[in-house]
């Protein structure tokens, strides 16, 4: 077993080590949901909130187990805890203490925001091992300006954490908003401008800042064009498998030395016993072969398309 992570070095370079220890930057990410739990996992009759947290809590860490010496860092989605109120957040901060344990690095999907003490608030809450819930990094939304993220900076470099802005998000409807053209420039862009300022201001040794952007795999095109305008920040890109995303999709999310972006990979690992090539291979009762196999895989194809071939 490794040992805990410290989050008193600088997130970026905490990243950047681990990325280049594993050799790639797959992000798993733990979304539990009742309907795919694999056969045994799940309670059974008219289980309690209770019973489906525990569930949850087993599954994710059984994952942690199974991907902690192949992969960086892990993403649980917060959503699909807190649905199942206090079990599942106990859950939740279950899993992350699992994940801190094995050596990963674990950033929160939480997608929050608001201002003034109540940013703070939720960035103390989340982030760094003074909070409840210890996390590496969070995801946070920028719709309501600077002043509700300088907050999330603030805590996030007091406590060596990381934050990744929204962006340019994976989802069809994104665009609604993100692509409205402002001052010449679609929003998004204005977005990654400040996000970029960010970046500079809290950058590590690797050139890297503590303040990151997510943007989807599902717009290969922009992604590039983000890398370019966006040199000092990581870039979370979710939207590969499952969502259509590919290696090549995401190749121009890198820079030149395979660093800069951890690619999420979600339903297409942690239920890969569904998927129709690994199903007939392992089945259910093989549930964890095949999220071992699906993680193998995806790095095989990063290193395939990517310069993350050269890490």
């Amino acid at each position: 077993m490794e040992a805990k992570t410290d989050d008193r070095v600088h997130f970026s370079d905490r990243l950047a080590a681990a990325i280049r220890r594993r050799r790639n930057p797959v992000l798993v990410g733990l979304d539990p949901r009742a309907e795919q739990l694999p056969a045994g996992l799940a309670p059974s009759g008219r289980a309690s909130r209770a019973e489906w947290a525990a569930a949850y809590a087993r599954f994710c860490t059984l994952i942690v187990d199974v991907v902690a010496p192949l992969v960086p860092a892990v993403k649980p989605q917060a959503a699909c805890f807190e649905q199942l109120g206090a079990p599942g957040m106990q859950a939740l901060a279950e899993v992350i203490a699992h994940a801190r344990l094995r050596g990963l690095l674990v950033v929160v999907d939480g997608k929050r925001n608001d201002i003034g003490s109540t940013a703070t608030a939720y960035a103390d809450g989340f982030l760094g091992s003074e909070s409840a819930w210890g996390a590496d990094a969070l995801t946070v939304s920028p719709y309501l300006g600077d002043d509700s993220l300088r907050p999330f900076v603030d805590v996030a470099q007091a406590r060596g954490c990381g934050l990744f802005i929204l962006v340019k998000t994976s989802n069809p409807g994104g665009g609604q908003f993100q692509d409205l053209i402002a001052d010449g420039l679609p929003l998004y862009r204005h977005v990654g401008r400040h996000v970029e300022r960010l970046a500079f201001e809290t950058a590590g040794v690797v050139g890297y800042g503590a303040v990151g952007a997510v943007v989807g795999a599902t717009f290969p095109e922009q992604l590039a064009e983000l890398r370019g305008e966006m040199p000092h920040a990581w870039l979370l890109v979710p939207g590969f498998g499952s969502q259509g995303g590919t290696a090549r999709n995401v190749a121009g999310a890198f820079d030149t030395a395979g660093l800069g972006a951890v690619i999420n990979n979600s339903r297409g690992i942690i239920f890969a016993h569904a998927r129709p090539e690994f199903a007939e291979r392992f089945g259910a009762a093989r549930w964890q072969e095949a999220v071992e196999a699906a993680t193998r895989e995806m790095i095989q194809q990063l290193h395939a398309e990517t310069t993350a071939g050269k890490l």
